[in-house]
């Protein structure tokens, strides 16, 4: 038996297809705990929809007419906006991933994705849990960079490498602090000095620098 969700997720979903729109406000509708505010056509709309209607989650399209996703998912992040922005396109080329990524979207899924798969991502971003698909995560080990240092100053200490694990499973500070026994700000520490050593400045390029550099797996 599926359990409903304790709440209910809010979402705008961005898209310039109106069918892809259509079908993706249905499939959340009929889902228990999300709630669909509104749509956007292309980036510049999705800035006064998001600003308007406050959702929780953004599904947002990298590449449209009007107006891209990569320049919304920056303004969004300059204005401080709340929204957790989910990408969700057909696009994973090296171009695409790794700007949406330094923008400051929280995730990265592919209109592929199964619908389950599609749902737990939502609510992971809602979370400020960092998602990323396979295809991308795969894509951005080859493609992330970071300045060249002293390899003793980069080195993640044990305490470290296990916060980035827990980070790469979509744990949130929260739920590390109780797994490690440590307190919120204790892990809060060490993820400054994991994306300092990685050359990230969020979990999810720490993420992607921590496959890229073996530290994953």
């Amino acid at each position: 038996m599926t359990e409903t969700p304790a709440r209910t997720v809010t979402l705008v979903v961005v898209d310039d297809h109106p069918v892809v729109r259509d079908g993706l406000r249905g499939m959340f509708t009929a889902a228990p705990g999300f709630e669909v505010l509104g749509e956007a056509a292309n980036g510049v709309d999705a800035l006064a929809v998001v600003g308007e209607l406050d959702p929780d989650v953004v599904l947002m399209d990298l590449r449209m007419p009007g107006g891209g996703g990569v320049a919304a998912i920056a303004e969004l992040t300059r204005r401080g906006a709340r929204s957790k922005v989910l990408v969700l396109t057909t696009y994973d080329t090296d171009s695409d991933t790794l700007p949406a990524i330094e923008a400051g979207a929280t995730g990265y899924l592919l209109k592929d994705a199964p619908r389950e798969e599609l749902f737990a991502a939502v609510r992971a971003a809602a979370d400020g849990r960092s998602v990323l698909s396979p295809a991308v995560a795969s894509r951005l080990m080859t493609r992330v960079r970071t300045p060249a240092a002293d390899p003793a100053e980069t080195t993640l200490s044990a305490r470290e490498r296990e916060v980035l694990v827990l980070v790469a499973r979509g744990t949130t500070n929260r739920e590390i602090a109780a797994e490690l026994f440590i307190s919120e700000a204790t892990v809060k520490t060490h993820l400054t000095h994991v994306f300092a050593k990685l050359g990230a400045k969020d979990r999810a390029a720490a993420v992607a620098v921590g496959y890229d550099r073996g530290i994953l797996g």
